[in-house]
């Protein structure tokens, strides 16, 4: 398993049920934009930022 370079807990990639609590150690994803899509990746733990990244979506490539 991977692990928080901040604060050492244990993450996971999984998709998430984090309304059931079935996943707490996944990392979290924000995704914003249209035509570009940028997603930040934060620990669940500490809320540190683990990294950025970028792809075109939306009306370009017909990804949501």
């Amino acid at each position: 398993m991977a692990k928080c370079p901040y604060c050492k807990q244990t993450l996971t990639l999984e998709k998430t049920k984090r309304e059931t609590g079935e996943f707490p150690e996944e990392v979290h994803k924000e995704v914003v934009g249209f035509i570009k899509k940028e997603i930040m990746y934060s620990c669940p733990h500490c809320d540190a930022v683990l990294g950025f990244s970028f792809f075109p979506g939306g009306l370009t490539t017909g990804r949501p």
